[in-house]
């Protein structure tokens, strides 16, 4: 229950708050052992089954931190990314462009 606190103090993407954005849920991820499966050596789904397995409850927790700390209006971009690291890559994109 206090994890799903700490992501309420963090205030969510919308299209002027990117780098704030960026700054927190990165050290966030970092901080729950999940920035590995978003942007680090943990990337790609593993081929052995316990490691898969290990991978796919991080890379769901990850994905469920990334949707709940973004606006409902982001959450388009989101739809169709199969792992964290398609959709942090998919925002870095996009943040050259609309987000600010």
């Amino acid at each position: 229950m206090a994890d799903f606190i700490t992501i309420g103090c963090i205030k969510k993407l919308n299209y002027k708050n990117y780098s704030t954005w960026k700054t927190c849920i990165e050290s966030y991820l970092q901080g729950q052992d999940l920035w590995e499966v978003v942007n680090g050596n943990e990337t790609t789904r593993p081929s052995d089954a316990e490691s898969l397995t290990k991978w796919r409850i991080k890379s769901g927790k990850a994905m469920f931190v990334i949707k709940m700390t973004i606006e409902e209006e982001m959450l388009e971009h989101t739809r169709h990314t199969t792992t964290p690291k398609d959709a942090w890559d998919n925002f870095v994109s996009r943040s050259a462009t609309k987000i600010k």
